[in-house]
């Protein structure tokens, strides 16, 4: 028999039983998912339910079956994603957002944090000169950047590509390091994914700038328009940061759009030992980050900064709607502001992007900064950096390991080795299956000229010293094992 409403609506008592089951779950005593001896499938796999349980029947389940069944990625040990699990302060904040306010317009306090962390999360990062927007991830939000790359260059020369669509072939410079978001952009926006240009880069995984200046000149002659040159502060693969103030200065000689994609990496910033390395930001006409990697926010978090958000009302802006824009009056008829949330929506971020609807994000990144300030945030950054950095030292000295790539930010790429194995890549291979079934310690595999390397990316805030222990210890292990058969 289902519960009377007051009951269902006792969100105290029901969140009381998920927050103890989740802090079980960050135990992670817990068998992994896959474990042969886990029979949750079976239970959840059920026909449509033609009559309800209940919100006790409901909770019962999420706490025995489907919470301890979860992911590995909020693990400690996990360095395989750049994303990460959700921090306390940013769980509170979602869950109060999906109730108080599941809309991010309207003139709310939740609407007035959205913009006070853009600012927040601008200044932190640097770029404290632009305006942003939220979306759900670092796809959006590239695609975001480039949709006003799109605007501004066709704009120049009196067209709307927006409301008429592209009227000539353009080019998008991205190093080969580039994520393929870029490509996915290009697509979406109709300038096609054979627009992007692949820039090779060195030996570091840096765009080659002598590359590019080619690359420009080569499309220019061919009557080909560049549209925008992307920048990364942190490619996926090794961390690497482009050379930012030259590819700025090369878009600014040729009044192309500069995106810098540091999806990733932008708050690397915050460690004085690298800060160097982002000189040029300034010169960026957009940049993104996502909150839900470094910074400790649930997945769906990701931030668009432009110089004007102007530029992206007109290339996202929705034709009117008569149940939206005739709903709300911002003055009476003498004039006088209306102070009513239902007569201001607030800020139209529905305007600077693809979303309409969409969650409050402000909040979750309001809740990770107030909760910990930028120095706290500095002290993670510098953390996660220094364990890439050691792990690279420890692997230079061992005999039977060997690093492919020396780490910028927090990603190592090194690989197991030993004289009398032919095939390392194999080895390697071998041995990242063994981590990922151990379920302890989880990197991601990568190529890096041609070689398979181990791949951690220390982001997690549960992540400390001893997970990178942990995991040079295993791949000594496992390693060992694997090569004396």
């Amino acid at each position: 028999m289902p519960l009377e409403q007051a009951e269902v609506d006792n969100l105290q008592r029901w969140l009381s039983h998920i927050g103890a089951g989740l802090d079980q779950y960050l135990k992670f005593e817990h068998p992994d998912a896959l474990h042969p001896d886990s029979h949750w499938r079976e239970y959840l796999d059920i026909p449509l339910p033609r009559q309800g349980v209940g919100i006790a029947q409901v909770t019962r389940e999420l706490l025995d079956q489907v919470i301890p069944n979860g992911s590995p990625v909020p693990r400690p040990g996990f360095s395989a994603f750049i994303t990460t699990g959700s921090t306390t302060a940013s769980t509170l904040a979602s869950a109060a957002a999906s109730i108080a306010s599941p809309q991010r317009y309207l003139h709310t306090a939740f609407n007035f944090l959205e913009e006070l962390s853009l600012q927040w999360l601008a200044e932190m990062c640097g770029i404290g000169r632009l305006k942003g927007v939220y979306s759900s991830g670092g796809s959006v939000a590239n695609l975001v950047a480039l949709g006003g790359a799109r605007q501004s260059a066709f704009e120049k020369y009196g067209h709307d590509p927006a409301a008429e669509g592209v009227n000539r072939p353009v080019a998008v410079y991205a190093s080969a390091e580039c994520h393929h978001t870029i490509q996915r952009s290009g697509g979406v926006l109709g300038i096609g994914r054979r627009a992007i240009r692949s820039i090779a880069c060195d030996g570091d995984g840096r765009m080659r700038v002598d590359l590019l200046q080619q690359a420009i000149g080569k499309d220019k002659k061919a009557g080909i328009l560049p549209m925008a040159i992307v920048g990364n502060a942190g490619t996926t693969n090794t961390g690497a940061i482009d050379p930012l103030r030259q590819i700025g200065e090369i878009a600014a000689e040729h009044s192309i759009w500069f995106h810098v994609d540091g999806a990733y990496g932008l708050p690397g910033i915050l460690d004085d030992q690298i800060s160097h390395l982002y000189q040029g930001l300034e010169l960026a006409d957009s940049v993104i980050v996502d909150p839900h990697k470094w910074l400790g926010a649930s997945v769906g978090v990701a931030a668009t900064f432009v110089r004007d958000r102007a530029l992206l009302s007109r290339a996202f802006t929705q034709e009117p709607a008569d149940y939206l824009e005739g709903a709300v009056e911002r003055e009476d008829g003498s004039g006088a502001v209306i102070e009513h949330s239902l007569d201001d929506f607030g800020i139209p971020y529905f305007d600077y992007g693809v979303e309409l609807s969409s969650p409050c994000r402000g909040v979750v990144v309001w809740a990770l900064i107030r909760e910990i300030g930028v120095e706290g945030m500095r002290q993670r950054v510098k953390r996660h950096n220094d364990m890439a950095r050691y792990l690279a030292r420890f692997a230079d000295e061992h005999p039977n390991l060997e690093v492919l790539s020396k780490p910028t930010l927090s990603i190592c790429c090194f690989r197991y080795t030993a004289p009398h194995v032919t095939d390392l890549d194999l080895l390697n291979q071998r041995l990242h299956r063994r981590l990922v079934r151990e379920n302890e310690f989880m990197p991601s595999t990568t190529r890096v000229q041609g070689k398979l390397a181990l791949r951690p990316c220390f982001i997690g805030a549960r992540a400390d010293r001893s997970q990178m222990d942990g995991l040079l210890q295993a791949v000594l292990r496992i390693g060992g094992e694997l090569a004396a058969r």
